[in-house]
């Protein structure tokens, strides 16, 4: 494997990632401000512990890394939708971010069962 940016976990994280940022800046309203900056950071999470634990060279370390990445992803998802259930995000915006949301997770998954050797749920 090359680097991290050959992954389609990062790929996938990377377009969650840039997503959640678009939204946030346009959907932003003060009562929703707090959840808005969690899901940025719930985001970036996902894509910034790929690419550390990728970078570490370890499998052990990386298998930690994904593992973190997988909870961002699961955050990041519940985040979205708390926002659509809340008004703060349209329907149509959160599910096309969840779906990308979803498709990271399961990528994650598949990573964490190679370098951690856990099952697949």
């Amino acid at each position: 494997m090359r680097d991290h940016k050959s992954l389609l976990a990062w790929v996938e994280a990377r377009t969650v990632t840039q997503a959640a940022f678009k939204l946030t800046r346009t959907h932003r309203t003060p009562h929703a401000a707090e959840l808005f900056r969690q899901l940025q950071r719930a985001a970036l999470s996902i894509q910034l512990n790929i690419a550390e634990g990728h970078a570490l060279g370890d499998r052990g370390r990386f298998g930690n890394h994904l593992a973190v990445a997988y909870g961002s992803a699961t955050e990041t998802a519940e985040l979205i939708e708390l926002a659509v259930d809340d008004a703060s995000l349209p329907k149509e915006c959160g599910e096309q971010l969840l779906i990308h949301t979803q498709q990271c997770e399961r990528l994650l998954l598949g990573l964490l069962k190679r370098y951690r050797d856990l099952p697949v749920r």
